[in-house]
């Protein structure tokens, strides 16, 4: 059927107007990625015979290890988009860890989220204050943000921890968030699992590990993304918002308040960020509060954000990607992420049978060039050295980084200075 429609112009003449074609919705994308994603996993864990690639326990420890992924990524969200760099996402993470810590042990674990969010917004205010009212660059203030942030959390742990716990690194132990899991569903899917049949066992573990022993900031954190999208992109108030980090200028000139909106998306980032930092003191599985306990989770959670394309859906994509990675070398050590790199070599396979069809020559080319790397690396090793496993997400960022940075595209006012009444 022809998609052709017609037309009238000025002259009576009618003329053949092509219909836009309909697109793909975004969730959509994003289901056919993840079912790519666990058809490559679960090849990769036929040929290899490594099992943890999609076993329930992997899939749980990388849900619990993407929540504070997730959360600064989030938070970096709503800061670009009003057109704030937020650099010190990791200070404000790391104060929500103290608030959360401090919180908890003196009133519950709801005490400690909203402590956590508390502390973590006054770092998104301190940040606003520097940025938008004294027009600091905005790089230079988000480095003062995680040095200001690493030092307030260790003077305050050393203050009121050390006298509780005799560590001034540590806090005493506090409360964590209740668990609870789908157990009709979880029995259900463990049945499949153990059948070991391709894809179908795969997809069943993973989703095993989602629906088992999930905790309320779990829950909480998840559906913070299509909220974050309907308010940002659903509403006056978002419009408003993203329009100070696209024009400014424009924004102030339809009547915008936009440092108000500035101030408000940095509070929600800062906020966001510092529950990032309490799902690492809260959730069970983890520590209590410990020094340097975020290990640069802020940094990559600002790289799941501009590897999401600065969406919600994309970010999330992101966060599970680098979750992922951190959670299957705590579950399988360096025999799964070999396992992972075969699973790589895979998805390159793919990536140049898709740029061939294209004849995008030099994209093919070079992907042939990073499977062979991958494939060698596999094949002459049996195992990772000890002291490269802990940090297999941060390749995966450094990575997915290069890979991605070719469709970026950030707010166009992004980081840029802004007075009010300027041109």
């Amino acid at each position: 059927m022809s998609t052709d429609v017609l037309s009238s112009n000025a002259g009576g003449t009618t003329m053949p107007v092509k219909r836009q074609k309909r697109r793909i919705p975004g969730w959509a994308k994003g289901a056919i990625w993840g079912l790519l994603a666990v058809g490559v996993l679960a090849i990769a864990s036929y040929a290899t015979g490594v099992n943890t690639l999609t076993s329930t326990n992997t899939a749980h420890t990388a849900l619990r290890l993407a929540l504070p992924i997730l959360l600064c990524a989030l938070g970096g969200l709503w800061a670009e988009r009003a057109g704030v760099i937020n650099i010190g996402l990791e200070g404000m993470m790391i104060l929500g860890t103290w608030g959360a810590a401090w919180g908890a042990y003196h009133g519950g674990v709801w005490a400690g989220l909203i402590s956590a969010v508390v502390f973590g917004a006054l770092g998104g205010l301190l940040h606003a204050v520097a940025t938008v009212t004294f027009n600091v660059n905005h790089i230079v203030s988000g480095v003062a943000i995680n040095l200001l942030g690493l030092g307030v959390a260790k003077y305050l742990a050393n203050l009121v921890f050390t006298p509780l716990s005799g560590n001034p690194r540590q806090s005493p132990p506090v409360p964590k968030f209740d668990t609870y899991s789908a157990t009709f569903l979880s029995d259900w899917l463990s049945d499949l699992e153990k059948m070991q049949r391709v894809f179908i066992s795969d997809l069943a573990g993973i989703l095993n590990g989602l629906v088992t022993e999930v905790a309320p900031l779990t829950m909480i954190a998840i559906a913070l993304v299509p909220i974050s999208y309907l308010v940002l992109w659903r509403t006056r108030f978002g419009l408003r918002l993203r329009s100070c980090g696209e024009n400014p200028v424009a924004a102030e000139s339809l009547g915008v308040n936009v440092y108000l909106h500035k101030y408000i998306a940095m509070i929600i980032s800062g906020g966001l960020a510092g529950m990032g930092g309490a799902s690492l003191v809260l959730l069970a599985g983890g520590a209590d509060y410990l020094e340097n306990q975020t290990n640069n989770r802020g940094y990559i959670g600002l790289a799941a954000m501009i590897f999401g394309n600065w969406r919600p859906g994309g970010l999330l994509g992101g966060a599970a990607l680098f979750g992922y990675a951190d959670g299957l070398q705590l579950a399988g050590g360096g025999t799964a992420v070999l396992a992972l790199l075969y699973g790589a070599v895979i998805l390159l396979a793919v990536i140049v049978a898709v740029q061939l069809f294209r004849r995008q020559w030099i994209a093919a080319a070079l992907g042939v060039v990073g499977a062979g790397a991958l494939y060698a690396i596999y094949w002459t090793n049996d195992d990772l050295p000890s002291d490269l496993i802990p940090y297999t997400a941060h390749f995966v960022t450094l990575i997915v980084l290069a890979v991605a940075s070719q469709r970026l595209r950030p707010p166009k006012a992004d980081g840029a200075l802004y007075r009010r009444g300027e041109d």
